[in-house]
């Protein structure tokens, strides 16, 4: 096949890796526009250094670098090899870091990347210049390597060429052809190129490209320092061009890499320095190149002494080719890829590194040509950003803290500090007052647990922690959980996204997006899943029908907000309205939970009723409130929506009529743990893309014989709960006193099984609980299995689910 027309704006190594996968997979009709000229464009790739390290603790970025070694492994060109595969090593020059070095290990563990952790002998005998002395031992990756960048770029555009594509050097993108809400051409100084799809791979130019489209790219670009090395007499006589491991001393923010008798070395270790878009100089017009701004050499000197301390056979060296390179960054550091809102045919893949770009085009051409790609793409999607996500000043304070960060420890829990609060709910001041101590998720100030609750520990025992797990916890979160088991709680769910979806075509929408039946009776709630053409689980959400052409959508965020948008009719039938910031939500739960509602609504709201996963309109005092009867801690109680200005009053009504019964309120620390001991899932988390219902124990939530919707047919294909080869466990600890955080390895007879995918400590069954998928034989319950923690190996055993439920008052085994 020839495949539609594709015009890939950009022909750095993101736009040569897509081209180069886009004609593999038989779309040859491929047009890749370069503003400079090819292979060396002048952009980010032009100057990068190459480094490919694997190990993250996203399993997404982790694939897309491990498939990036896979690529630029088998390229070369002119005879030379376009990567050197001479592996990485993270050296500690900190106790910290070399403890932290032991959870990478686990990672790398995780997400199948061979590593292993080395002496400082060890570290010496592959990089002799280091100083063993300033190390406590490193973090090896044999795998990662060097990539000669435009060398790569220049063997995939061969290839890509020999198979139809076309390369359009010194073509600047002046704007696009748009005709009933889809692309339809790129209009460059040359003319216009038809196009059915387009996709912007520009780089730190792409901000500038997508305002063309009327589409935000909310990426900054940043200054980063990098210059080699006079040659060095200790490495006089090396003519390879690379034979040391590449080098990255974290604790300093630098890293190193190896080039014959001389060293790079790159250092993070300096201000942030951003550089508007609009200030890019056009290729003719850059003094060396676009990319690459002078040297400051007053931000380098702490880091080349830094560099002396740790690699002594720098210090008679001078610095030659110094620059601050210039390459994006964006406000989470992750790629921004997928389609664009519109116009439809407009694909993004952008603030992509070196280290991911040949994954990056491997998993954009699964993507436009198949509909789905294969890896969980959910951390790196386009879409994933609330509105204040895009605005200039939000992007530029989150990007420079993440280039602040981008060496450093961060904690799982860890927040952004800036700009908070940001989103607030209308509870929040009453929080504040009861000593709330907030997280924040999507810009939301979230409760983690209170002080007013600290009170509770003379009654209860919760274990201690210290180190890494104590980080952001507090024993308070353990009494919260209980109280809400054996009394009644308050949870602040304004921030659980919510979408109103309207329209005499509502039902006929949901149907087709969702694994359920969710055109049912008015007054129903339906648990659903939302699945992509792969049959992968792209969300998990609950469907209120509040009348015959009105649902109310409780959703896991912007993505899902997106996703069904896009899938509306065109004709108008069908609207869908973010409704979460004009709205609030208290979760009420807990044994007393009923008690509490009565004392505030004249409505029956027994069990007979308003049973569970029930709607209905009431009224809690004078608020208007519309009460599901849900409850994602597994004790009775509901969910209370009410529009925003009427927070304030239904948090007091609540609260007052709770007092006598000992109502608190609770933090997001505690339902974890609630939710995980009565085995719900989490989507992003427990469940991706990259799984589907049958493997996550969600089959129950598939009705295929209700009719077609989106990857029914790929979830026939895969057979049925039976026939799957892995399971979501769920494990309990051994040892009551243990805890892990997710992202573990598990093993079984010595090898790795899988990996925890997430965990909390159960105070109500005396264990901490993980879950992770793990071969289909090996998630029998009674399997024994260990989850390395920091480099040691804790028994756990797979449970029988859920571990709790109301009337249990122990652990399930």
């Amino acid at each position: 096949m020839t495949g539609p027309r594709v015009v890939v704006v950009g022909g750095g190594i993101v736009g040569c890796s897509l081209a180069y996968h886009l004609v593999g997979k038989g779309w040859d009709d491929v047009t890749v526009l370069e503003q400079g000229p090819l292979p060396a464009a002048g952009g980010s790739t032009s100057h990068a250094p190459g480094l490919v390290f694997q190990t993250n603790p996203s399993k997404t970025m982790t694939e897309l670098a491990r498939r990036s070694v896979e690529l630029y492994s088998s390229l070369s060109l002119r005879g030379m090899p376009c990567f050197y595969p001479v592996g990485g090593i993270e050296v500690a020059g900190t106790p910290e870091r070399w403890t932290d070095l032991a959870r990478k290990l686990g990672l790398a563990r995780s997400w199948g990347i061979p590593a292993e952790l080395l002496s400082p002998e060890e570290v010496v005998a592959r990089i002799p210049l280091v100083d063993p002395a300033r190390i406590h031992g490193g973090f090896h990756v044999p795998g990662d390597g060097i990539a000669k960048a435009v060398h790569a770029c220049e063997a995939m555009a061969e290839a890509a060429s020999a198979r139809g594509a076309s390369f359009r050097a010194r073509t600047s993108v002046t704007g696009f052809e748009v005709a009933g809400g889809a692309v339809r051409g790129v209009r460059t100084d040359g003319g216009v190129l038809e196009a059915d799809v387009v996709v912007i791979c520009a780089g730190i130019w792409g901000p500038r490209a997508g305002a063309l489209a009327g589409v935000s790219i909310p990426l900054l670009p940043m200054q980063h320092q990098y210059a080699w090395t006079s040659p060095l007499p200790s490495l006089e006589g090396i003519a390879e061009e690379v034979v040391h491991p590449i080098l990255r001393h974290q604790d300093a923010a630098m890293y190193f890499r190896h080039n014959a008798d001389r060293y790079g070395v790159g250092s993070y270790a300096h201000r942030s320095m951003p550089v508007s878009p609009d200030d890019l100089p056009a290729y003719d017009d850059a003094e060396v190149a676009p990319a690459i701004m002078g040297f400051t050499e007053e931000d380098f000197k702490p880091a080349w002494e830094e560099a002396i301390e740790l690699l002594p056979a720098l210090a008679d060296a001078t610095l030659q080719e110094p620059i601050n390179g210039i390459f994006s960054f964006t406000a989470d550091g992750l790629p921004l890829l997928g389609p664009a809102p519109e116009p439809a045919g407009l694909w993004i893949a952008e603030a992509v590194w070196i280290t991911h770009a040949g994954g990056v085009g491997r998993a954009m051409a699964d993507w436009i040509v198949d509909g789905a790609p294969d890896v969980d793409l959910r951390e790196c999607d386009l879409n994933r950003f609330e509105a204040h996500g895009h605005n200039p000043d939000y992007v530029a304070a989150r990007a420079s803290q993440s280039f602040q960060e981008v060496y450093d420890i961060i904690h799982p829990l860890q927040p952004m500090e800036e700009p908070r609060p940001l989103r607030a709910s209308p509870f929040y001041d009453r929080e504040r007052a009861l000593g709330a101590f907030f997280l924040e998720a999507s810009g939301w100030e979230r409760p983690h647990w209170f002080e007013s609750n600290r009170g509770l520990l003379d009654d209860v025992a919760v274990p201690e922690r210290s180190g890494w797990e104590a980080r952001y916890w507090s024993p308070i979160v353990g009494a919260e959980h209980l109280h809400t088991r054996t009394v009644v709680a308050l949870y602040d769910m304004t921030p659980l996204k919510r979408l109103e979806v309207s329209g005499p075509g509502a039902a006929e929408l949901m149907q087709r997006l969702t694994t359920s039946n969710v055109d049912r009776a008015v007054g129903t709630v339906t648990y659903t899943l939302m699945l992509d053409d792969r049959g992968g689980i792209r969300s998990d959400i609950t469907v209120a029908r509040l009348d015959d052409q009105r649902f109310q959508v409780g959703c896991n965020g912007p993505l899902d907000h997106d996703w069904i948008a896009r899938h509306g009719p065109a004709d108008g039938s069908v609207h869908v309205r973010d409704i979460t910031g004009g709205t609030c939500c208290i979760g009420l739960w807990g044994p007393r939970a009923r008690d509490l509602l009565e004392r505030v609504t004249p409505e029956d709201v027994s069990n007979r009723a308003f049973p569970y996963f029930r709607a209905r309109a009431i009224h809690v005092g004078e608020v208007p409130v519309v009460a599901l009867r849900l409850s994602y801690v597994g004790e009775l109680g509901w969910e209370l929506y009410a529009s925003a200005e009427y927070g304030g009053r239904l948090w007091d009504l609540l609260w007052r009529a709770g007092e006598p019964l000992g109502v608190i309120a609770a933090g997001r620390g505690a339902f974890e743990g609630l939710r995980l001991e009565k085995g719900y899932r989490s989507w992003g988390k427990d469940m991706t893309t990259e799984d589907n219902p049958y493997e996550a124990g969600l089959g129950w939530a598939v009705k295929p014989d209700k009719g077609d919707f989106v990857g029914r047919d790929a979830l026939a294909r895969l057979g049925g709960p039976d026939d799957v080869t892995r399971r979501l466990a769920c494990l309990t600890l051994d040892d009551a006193g243990a805890v892990v955080m997710g992202k573990e390895p598990v093993h079984a007879d010595g090898e790795v099984a899988g990996w925890v995918t997430s965990a909390a400590y159960g105070h109500s069954v005396g264990r901490c609980v993980a879950y992770a998928y793990l071969p289909a034989p090996l998630a029998r319950p009674g399997t024994g299995v260990e989850i390395e923690y920091f480099g040691r190996n804790l028994r756990a055993t797979v449970a029988r689910e859920p571990l709790w439920d109301p009337d249990m008052t122990r652990l399930r085994a």
